[in-house]
């Protein structure tokens, strides 16, 4: 089972964002900072992107995220 969509607490550069994808998705924080920062050089809305999961992605431990990982 996979770990649950959220931003983590420590590992953060900007929103966590990053980091919680990478997490979800059995990837390096790394890698995955370096595919958002090459997929900026291409044309498209990354930045309105990441603002809208830095918006609806629930923080580690809040009550929102805990609600979540309980539903699965």
């Amino acid at each position: 089972m996979s770990a649950p969509l959220v931003r983590p607490r420590n590992h953060r550069m900007i929103a966590g964002v990053c980091a919680g994808l990478a997490e979800r998705f059995g990837m390096s924080r790394t890698t995955m900072r370096v595919i958002f920062l090459a997929s900026c050089l291409l044309p498209g809305p990354q930045f309105v992107l990441y603002i809208a999961l830095w918006i609806l992605m629930p923080a580690e431990g809040s009550a929102r995220a805990a609600s979540k990982s309980s539903a699965w």
